[in-house]
């Protein structure tokens, strides 16, 4: 699973902040990695110098042949955010991965599909 890591104007993304990311993400690396081709974290700050929440950390998952699902969260410390924001995304995934795995193979459109042509 790769992770890319991206900071826009106002947030520098210091070694220690990207070793902060790395071993939180670790987490969803060894429970959903084999399932994800990549991470994408985008850390902004939303506010400027006016302060209060504006670290803003949006995680953008990428699962093996699915659609992006996305967790991210608002802090006063980039830190904290990223934290915050990949608590949410294992929520996330577990949620997706959990309706995927529940979802019987073929599903009913499939069942649909063969009782049509059977039809014709």
């Amino acid at each position: 699973m790769l992770i890319q890591l991206n900071a826009a104007q106002g947030v520098s993304m210091s070694p220690a902040l990207e070793e902060h990311i790395n071993k939180q993400l670790q987490s969803v690396d060894r429970r959903f990695g084999e399932r994800l081709t990549r991470i994408e974290v985008y850390l902004a700050d939303v506010n400027g110098p006016k302060g209060g929440l504006n670290k803003q950390c949006k995680l953008e998952a990428r699962p093996r042949g699915g659609d992006p699902v996305i967790a991210e969260l608002l802090h006063e410390d980039a830190y904290d955010a990223v934290s915050g924001a990949v608590k949410r995304l294992e929520s996330v995934l577990s949620n997706h991965f959990g309706k995927r795995d529940r979802r019987p193979s073929g599903g009913r459109r499939a069942q649909m599909a063969g009782s049509e042509d059977a039809g014709e």
